[in-house]
């Protein structure tokens, strides 16, 4: 028995109910041992015995939904509704005065009603099929009810009584939400083809002699590839040639080029250094590292339940409770003694009460007024399921380079002074980080006049000044002379003539100058904070030692960041992840929350749920703020919505609400969800 796993995008879907549905109608076809379905993606995995697509299509269809392959998904999700929502909107729009003749009204109100809101009753259709309710049912059956009384009252010469105006603004503005919603979505996936960027489409292989450029999927195990200097390393391989630096800090989290030389081990993805490296391939395809962080950022979303809207669990007895109580309404007052007419406008009240107004614009006008602040503030709100748990974080983990410290070397100290012109003659045109980091702190001098300058790969750089050679490099430079020189705890590197030892220059990657009041301001809430690095553990317990951090994790690789933040959430902490790398897009996943800096690479922002778009790590505070806010406004706006429905609808009932003060109050509904949304624009952050 062979298991095979089948990822599939799902179309259609617009509620937990219908993600619910369509798992079920998986998990029902033959041969299937596993299927998950993720709303927020809109993507199904199915596992199992002699799985297809075709078998996987025709259980999604006889769900009520359709699926297509992957790679069709960035095509088909290209229609998002932006442009229904809008046209909806201006159709909408001259119906709210209720000036227009009656006639008119009824042309505009049907073209939205059963043009542009022809959606919801396809969906209402399948979600009353499978004896359940959701949204979509909610909004069929109100913005018919206002309709079609609407209808029957134009017709009957009772023009003064229309309710057109409620069918049509109810639809806009659930169109509307659905567009912020599908927006969301489409993002969701970004982050994996920027992953993919990472890796070059072609390389240059050397067979039987001969380099020649070839694309990747030609490339086998064993070949030598040709690395030149600042090229993108194509294939995970050993170092066979050469020697030279490569910047892995978008996989790991160095921050300093690491030394390669023969017999060392490559990174595809990583960017080779000022040397020429020639490279055995180790790894290809689904085997490489890079290809390992996608399958983890896939994972780790596909795993991430979808928000679970108020308004999708209430509609499941929601539903069939109006219908009874509009049903009751009508057979009660018919059985008093009234008349059809009089009993039919009574029910239709009910309905129109109880048509969804507010709760199609609770989530959406929350969004929209606290995006808007945030946007001001420096945060960026992608994914409304970082809302959802903001308020509940006890625990932030943080990436180090680039996140609490600046991401780039300084110079920190230099044991003789007088060396300081040599080493910047020395480094005069290097792009290399300590270079620069040198050539910063000789600005201002005189540099000495310098020939012959020369790359000693991996471990530093020569020039000759006076007619003397002068070597600026790392302890093994020194070895090569036979010197020796004491322990440092940090990066250092020695200026010699190769006789002895003039001096030596440390460097450091010094914390933001904001982070400590990050960090205070974090346990000041009663949240803890943590560290969560690629660099060496005497880097990181240096840099969390001077903030405070007492939890610090070191020298990890991606998988084992997701993997300790994975072990975090086991221990019943609701974790945020704070990075800037490609390294920490794994983490930034599996977090409940993901946070990631604007500064960094755009596979970490289109991984986490939030971006700040200062360096500014006190932003992290402001962002779980107001997150929260942002998150009670929604459920206040829920609250409302539904207390305006379960105090109006038995008045309705009772015959003390007319259809038109139902449609008002339906309005005034919507108008104290927007009012209450906009009081978020009170909300004033601490990072300024």
């Amino acid at each position: 028995m062979t298991v095979r796993t089948v990822d599939v995008a799902i179309g259609g879907m617009t509620c937990a109910g219908c993600a619910a549905r369509v798992e079920k109608a998986l998990k029902a076809a033959p041969g299937v041992a596993l299927a998950e379905v993720n709303l927020a993606m809109a993507r199904a995995r199915i596992s199992g015995d002699e799985i297809s697509f075709a078998r996987v299509a025709d259980a999604v269809q006889r769900a009520g939904y359709h699926a297509y392959p992957l790679s069709q998904a960035e095509e088909a999700e290209k229609n998002d509704g932006g442009r229904e929502a809008a046209l909806a909107i201006l159709l909408a729009l001259p119906l709210v005065p209720m000036a227009l003749p009656g006639w008119l009204q009824l042309i505009l109100a049907t073209i939205v009603q059963f043009g542009l809101g022809w959606r919801f009753y396809r969906a209402g259709w399948h979600a009353a099929k499978a004896l359940s309710g959701n949204m979509d049912l909610l909004v069929a059956l109100g913005t018919s009810a206002a309709w079609g009384l609407s209808t029957w009252m134009l017709f009957s010469g009772h023009e003064a009584h229309l309710y057109y105006d409620s069918s049509a603004v109810v639809i806009a503005l659930v169109l509307l939400g659905k567009w912020l919603e599908a927006r969301a979505k489409r993002q969701a996936g970004q982050a994996i083809r920027a992953l993919s960027a990472l890796r070059p489409e072609t390389a240059l292989v050397r067979r039987d002699g001969v380099d020649q450029e070839l694309p990747l999927t030609k490339i086998k195990l064993n070949d030598l590839v040709v690395v030149k200097p600042g090229e993108r390393i194509a294939v995970d391989g050993i170092v066979v040639e050469g020697e030279s630096q490569a910047d892995e800090s978008l996989l790991t989290g160095e921050s300093l080029p690491v030394a390669k030389k023969i017999a060392d081990k490559v990174i595809g993805g990583s960017v080779n250094g000022d040397g020429l490296l020639v490279v055995k391939t180790a790894a290809l395809g689904a085997e490489s590292t890079l290809s390992r962080i996608v399958r983890l950022v896939e994972s780790a979303q596909m795993a991430k339940a979808p928000m679970q809207r108020l308004a999708d669990k209430v509609s499941a007895w929601f539903v069939p409770a109006v219908l009874v109580a509009a049903a009751l309404t009508l057979a009660g007052w018919l059985l008093s003694g009234a008349g059809f007419t009089d009993a039919a406008i009574d029910a239709v009240a009910v309905l129109v009460i109880a048509c969804p107004c507010a709760l199609g614009l609770a989530t959406p006008a929350a969004m929209m007024a606290g995006t808007g602040v945030a946007a001001r503030a420096g945060i960026l709100v992608k994914d409304v399921g970082a809302l959802e748990t903001a308020h509940r974080t006890d625990l932030v983990v943080f990436d180090k380079t680039g996140t609490l410290t600046e991401g780039k070397p300084s110079v920190t100290h230099i044991t003789n002074p007088g060396i300081l012109p040599i080493a910047a003659a020395i480094q005069a045109g290097s792009p290399h980080p300590l270079a620069k980091a040198v050539l910063k702190a000789a600005e201002g001098m005189a540099p000495a006049a310098a020939t012959g300058h020369r790359t000693l790969g991996g471990r530093g750089a020569a020039a000759t000044i006076d007619g003397t050679e002068y070597l600026l490099g790392n302890r093994k430079m020194l070895e090569e002379f036979g010197l020796s020189a004491e322990e440092t705890p940090g990066t250092a590197s020695w200026l010699t003539d190769g006789k002895t030892i003039l001096g030596r220059i440390d460097f450091a990657d010094p914390v933001k100058p904001t982070a400590r009041a990050a960090i205070d301001g974090l346990k000041g809430l009663g949240i803890e904070p943590a560290l969560l690095t690629g660099d060496n553990a005497a880097s990181a317990e240096t840099v969390a030692k001077e903030l405070g951090i007492t939890r610090v994790f070191a020298e990890l690789l991606p998988e084992d960041k997701a993997r300790i933040v994975d072990r975090l959430k086991r221990e019943d902490h609701v974790v945020a992840m704070v990075g800037d790398g490609v390294n920490d897009a794994p983490a930034l996943a599996a977090a409940d929350i993901g946070i990631a800096l604007s500064s960094g690479t755009d596979v970490a922002m289109e991984a986490a749920g939030l971006t700040l778009m200062r360096p500014d790590p006190r932003l992290v505070i402001d962002a779980l703020s107001l997150s929260r806010r942002i998150t009670t406004k929604i459920r206040q706006n829920l609250f409302w919505a539904f207390a305006y429905n379960v105090i109006g609808i038995p008045l309705a009932a009772l015959g003390y609400l007319s259809p038109m003060i139902a449609g008002a109050a339906m309005a005034f509904s919507s108008v104290s969800v927007v009012a209450n949304a906009l009081l978020i624009r009170t909300w004033r952050g601490e990072a300024k």
